[in-house]
C-alpha cells in the first residue's frame, strides 16, 4: 500500500462524536492484516485510559486492539500521550512542552513503523479535537507526515457538510485527505447513497473507500454498558454481564397486562418494590430460559430474598437509584462503546465493517 512517498502509515479520523470510528478501524485492521500480515496499531492522543496487563495506562482502544489481534509493540509506543483530567490546565500552565508531547508521539510512531509493513493510527474524535493543547487530529498527522481517511455517519447533505469542515481543517495542517468511508448507512439506501457520495467527492478528487450498512446489534448495550451508565454492578448474573437484549420495556402497567408478554431476550425495567413483576418473571424462567435480564430501580433496592431467588434463577440483575422513567430517558440517550470483553460485538464490527471496504482501492492511494 503506498499512501505517501516514504509513508507507512495513514490516520483515521471521525467527523463528529459517536461516528463509529473504532469500529471502523477494527474492520480496517482486520482487513489489512489478512492482506499484509505485518500491519501496526497506535492511537497517539488518548482520553479514556484503562491499565494493561503490563500495568501501564493506555487508551481503552489501544488496549481492544492489543488483546483482540494479539499485537506485540509497547504500550507507551501504541499510547504515547494521554489527556487525564488537568493536562488542559497543566499544559495551558506550560508544566507541559509541546516538544515533550510532540518528541513522545513521534518516537512512538518511528517505534512501530519500523516494525511494520503499515500502520492504521486512530486519532480521537473528529479533526479539530485537542486543538487546546496543540494535539488535533489533523496537527499529529502533520507531525507524522501521513495522510487522514475520514469517517463520517451515512447520508448525502449533511455528511457531505461534515466532511468539509473536517477536511478543512486537514487543508490548515497540509495534511491531504485520501480517502472518506461513510458508516451506518441504511441498507435501503446503500445503492442510493454510494452513487450520489461518490459523484459528490469527485469535486475534491477524493474517492469513497468504503459504505457500511448501519447495524442495529452494534448499537445495543449490554448489561456491562448499564452498569457504566448506573455506576453500579449487577446484583445477580454476573455471568451474562456481556447479555444483549431484543427490547428493552418498562414495566408500569396491571401484573394481568405483563403477564401476557413475558418474552425471551427481554431487558425489564421496573420499581424495585413491584415484586410482583419479578415473581412473574421468575415463574416464567422455570418454563423456559428467557435468556433475559432486569433493572429494578427506585429509593431503596430489592429485598435479600428477592435479590436471592433471582440468583438461583440465573437472571441477572441490577439496581439503579432512579426512578423508572429516567432510567429509560438514561438509556434513550446512551450511546454503548465497543469493549474488549464484549467479543460477540467486536467480531460483528469487523465482519460488518470489513467485508463493505474497498481494499483494492485503498491500495492504490
Amino acid at each position: 500500500m503506498k499512501l505517501r512517498e516514504g509513508s507507512k502509515a495513514f490516520f483515521v479520523a471521525s467527523t463528529g462524536q459517536h461516528v463509529g470510528k473504532t469500529t471502523t478501524c477494527l474492520g480496517l485492521f482486520s482487513g489489512l492484516k489478512k492482506r499484509l500480515h505485518s500491519v501496526g496499531y497506535m492511537k497517539p492522543v488518548g482520553q479514556e485510559s484503562v491499565e494493561s496487563e503490563d500495568g501501564f495506562l493506555v487508551d481503552k482502544d489501544v488496549l481492544l486492539f492489543k488483546e483482540h489481534f494479539h499485537l506485540k509493540s509497547a504500550d507507551e509506543d501504541m499510547s504515547p500521550i494521554l489527556l487525564p483530567p488537568g493536562f488542559t490546565r497543566n499544559y495551558l500552565d506550560g508544566k507541559v512542552s509541546d516538544q515533550e508531547i510532540r518528541g513522545a508521539i513521534t518516537k512512538a510512531y518511528e517505534a512501530i513503523v519500523s516494525d511494520h509493513k503499515i500502520t492504521l493510527i486512530e486519532g480521537t474524535g473528529h479533526v479539530s479535537v485537542g486543538s487546546i493543547v496543540n494535539l488535533n487530529n489533523a496537527q499529529v498527522a502533520a507531525l507524522l507526515k501521513i495522510p487522514v481517511i475520514l469517517i463520517t455517519t451515512g447520508g448525502l447533505g449533511s455528511a457531505f457538510d461534515d466532511l468539509a469542515r473536517n477536511k478543512a481543517v486537514c487543508e490548515k495542517h497540509g495534511v491531504p485527505v485520501k480517502g472518506v468511508i461513510l458508516n451506518r448507512v441504511y441498507p435501503e439506501k446503500r445503492e442510493m447513497i454510494i452513487r450520489y457520495m461518490s459523484k459528490a467527492l469527485e469535486r475534491w478528487d477524493i474517492p469513497l473507500v468504503g459504505c457500511i450498512p448501519y447495524d442495529p446489534f452494534l448499537s445495543n448495550p449490554s448489561l456491562k454498558d448499564f452498569e457504566d451508565l448506573f455506576d453500579t454492578v449487577l446484583l445477580t448474573g454476573d455471568a451474562h454481564r456481556m447479555r444483549h437484549f431484543r427490547q428493552t420495556r418498562l414495566i408500569a402497567t396491571s401484573i394481568e397486562n405483563y403477564k401476557d408478554k413475558i418474552y425471551p431476550h427481554q431487558l425489564i425495567i421496573t420499581p424495585a418494590n413491584r415484586e410482583d413483576v419479578v415473581l412473574a418473571t421468575l415463574e416464567k424462567q422455570l418454563e423456559c430460559d428467557l435468556k433475559g435480564g432486569m433493572i429494578l430501580t427506585g429509593d431503596d433496592p430489592p429485598r435479600a430474598e428477592i435479590i436471592e431467588r433471582l440468583e438461583d434463577a440465573d437472571i441477572p440483575m441490577l439496581f439503579a437509584q432512579v426512578h423508572s422513567h429516567t432510567a429509560m430517558t438514561m438509556i434513550a440517550s446512551f450511546t454503548a462503546k465497543l469493549c474488549k470483553e464484549d467479543v460477540a460485538k467486536v467480531k460483528e464490527a469487523i465482519d460488518v465493517v470489513e467485508t463493505h471496504l474497498n481494499f483494492d482501492l485503498l491500495s492504490t492511494m
